[in-house]
């Protein structure tokens, strides 16, 4: 099996900034990454210090969610920089990776 090295990025967003949508429309359409996933968090909190978290009864969520996504590094490094733009610095993760390929 062969292997080949790719960047895994993590963006932190919550539901009520509106980002989720255009973002994920944005690596599929425009940027056509090699894969994406979204998770949403049960609980969380950023710089800010506020904590969100889910309940039974929440009308307004405000959740955090977590974009995930990977593809060759050069590709990535200008995602990240057209990203620069509409997404609050620090929240953006990224690490090396290997891919297995057939």
């Amino acid at each position: 099996m062969n292997e080949i090295d790719v960047t895994m990025v993590r963006i932190y967003l919550t539901e009520a900034e509106g980002q989720l949508d255009p973002l994920v429309k944005r690596l599929h359409d425009w940027e056509k990454v090699k894969g994406v996933t979204v998770f949403r968090g049960i609980s969380g909190f950023g710089k800010s210090g506020k904590m969100h978290s889910s309940a039974l009864f929440d009308t307004g969520l405000n959740m955090p969610v977590i974009v995930e996504f990977f593809d060759e590094p050069d590709k990535v490094q200008t995602i990240i920089e057209h990203l620069s733009t509409t997404i609050e610095p620090g929240h953006i993760v990224r690490w090396p990776a290997r891919l297995m390929v057939g």
